[in-house]
């Protein structure tokens, strides 16, 4: 199973979806997928203006506070109205919804993750300066905070992997070991569903 390094602040800015913001988009799976064909999609983005998020058919979204005050998220209907001001707590949403972001004291970061619902679910997990395996076929971690150990490789802050193991490959895991007291990762676990003939 290969995995695939970045670092974050290499990534090109790309404009959202619906142009009002910018993200970093780290992986779009599968290679050479877009906006509308994406199986699972992870990126950071830039909100720095009240605007609306882009509309995503089909498609499960978690969102993740890196850093800023946050954002409050609201849907016509009032369905959804959350309160995103604690960096490292994931909110799970449907993209399918509408859905307006209005800063609370100035730009904030986020770590999204997408997930086409007919095909995989996904999941944000947080960790904090423990050492458990990586287990899942397809995922990506991102060292938020720290020095982490992982596939053989020193991660620092802003640095990441991800992977995606073929069906013919042989099942393995990595073991995720903090280096330093302050350590916390982000963990992306990507689940895809059995396909039902």
């Amino acid at each position: 199973m290969m995995m695939h390094r970045f670092k974050c602040h290499s990534l090109p800015d790309q404009p959202w979806k619906n142009g009002l913001g910018m993200t970093k988009e780290i992986v779009s799976w599968p290679p050479g997928s877009n906006m509308s064909n994406f199986e699972w999609r992870v990126s950071i983005a830039y909100i720095v203006q009240d605007c609306s998020f882009s509309s995503f058919h089909e498609i499960d979204r978690v969102i993740t506070l890196l850093s800023g005050a946050g954002v409050i998220l609201q849907s016509e209907g009032d369905s959804i109205d959350h309160t995103l001001n604690k960096p490292l707590q994931p909110f799970t949403f449907a993209g399918d919804i509408a859905l307006h972001a209005r800063l609370i004291d100035g730009a904030c970061h986020d770590f999204n993750l997408m997930t086409r619902r007919s095909i995989c679910k996904g999941r944000v997990e947080i960790r904090h300066n423990i050492s458990r395996p990586l287990i899942h076929a397809q995922g990506l971690v991102l060292v938020q905070a720290g020095q982490w150990k992982i596939a053989e490789q020193t991660l620092e802050t802003g640095e990441g992997l991800w992977w995606h193991k073929d069906q013919h490959e042989k099942a393995s895991s990595h073991m995720a070991m903090p280096s330093s007291d302050d350590a916390e990762l982000i963990v992306v676990s990507i689940q895809p569903l059995r396909q039902t003939s």
